[in-house]
């Protein structure tokens, strides 16, 4: 059994609304640097993982009063399947998948419920997740 690594989207809601673009206003971490993620802080987040790794995805709105949640998780489930779950007692939901098989790079999106508007938004910086480094 692999570890957990989370990773978080904080998300710019009214910069996302204002510019109906997810560009420059999205940032994503995650809990791995020292196993070798790149690019901790931005859009296009590398995350190092290995066969068996638990991958958590959740969501802060920069804004404290704006919604955003994530709808889908869009990656090759030859990989990874995450699925929806909630935290028990609450409305408040995340996604969990684990990693299937050891990778190179499997790019990924994330599709964004925003604000009030009826559409989500999806990623197109193309995130990863990619092999550990074996240094």
């Amino acid at each position: 059994m692999g570890k957990t690594i989370t990773i978080v989207t904080v998300i710019d809601v009214v910069g996302a609304l204002a510019t109906e673009s997810l560009s420059e206003n999205v940032y994503l971490l995650d809990t791995n640097k020292m196993g070798g993620s790149e690019n901790i802080g931005t859009d296009y987040l590398k995350t190092a993982v290995q066969e068996g790794d638990r991958i958590v995805w959740t969501i802060q709105a920069l804004e404290c009063e704006a919604f955003a949640s994530i709808e889908d998780i869009i990656i090759d489930a030859e990989y990874c399947e995450p699925k929806q779950e909630t935290y028990k007692g609450t409305d408040v939901t995340y996604w969990v998948g684990t990693v299937k098989k050891n990778v190179k790079l499997v790019p990924y999106n994330i599709k964004y419920k925003v604000g009030s508007r009826p559409e989500g938004m999806t990623t197109t910086s193309n995130p990863a997740l990619i092999g550990k480094a074996t240094a």
